[in-house]
């Protein structure tokens, strides 16, 4: 059973995080980890049409933000990644300079130091210089940084068509493959 932390954290784009839970339940090899800080749970309640309950029933095991304890706060806990989406700049920020102040912090700074794939998912536009150095920072300790970009080679019908790519190609960073992913010329 492969496991995957995911933490859905206070930026726009709650819905990436809930197709990425969403996605990885149709993979019967694939154990999901969530862990929502406070104002992930806003942005799911402003942004989408669920709660913060059905999108937690939506993965294998939940943490509370403040649960310094969890299994998910130690290296020894092992997992195959973890992907942060969205990623917040005050999360980005915690993980560039490793500020574990919550569980979600943690987890990532762990993942980093045990060389396990982190991919961040940062929201926020335009960057300022204080975004990029936090991203360069973070890219140098071992994350994969991949806003989610609009792409349109894929022929997006529909907003969730381009969120489901950015879910695609976040798994494809893991080395998943999400059911209905098409990359380039496919």
């Amino acid at each position: 059973m492969k496991r995957i932390i995911l933490g859905i954290s206070g930026a726009s784009g709650a819905i990436i995080g809930i197709e990425l839970l969403k996605e990885l339940r149709q993979h019967e090899d694939i154990e999901t980890h969530l862990v929502i800080t406070k104002g992930g749970e806003v942005t799911i309640k402003e942004e989408t049409n669920y709660t913060v309950e059905e999108v937690k029933l939506l993965a294998n095991c939940c943490y509370n933000i403040e649960d310094m304890a969890a299994s998910i706060a130690s290296g020894t806990f092992e997992v195959y990644g973890m992907i942060v989406a969205p990623c917040s700049m005050k999360t980005l920020a915690g993980i560039a300079n490793g500020f574990c102040e919550n569980l979600l912090l943690r987890a990532a700074d762990v993942t980093l130091k045990e060389s396990r794939p982190l991919v961040l998912i940062p929201r926020e536009t335009p960057f300022s210089t204080i975004h990029l150095k936090n991203m360069l920072a973070a890219k140098e300790a071992g994350a994969i940084i991949l806003p989610p970009m609009l792409s349109f080679y894929n022929k997006p019908q529909t907003l969730l068509d381009s969120v489901r790519l950015i879910v695609g190609k976040a798994l494809l960073s893991l080395g998943i493959r999400a059911n209905e992913f098409k990359g380039w010329k496919e």
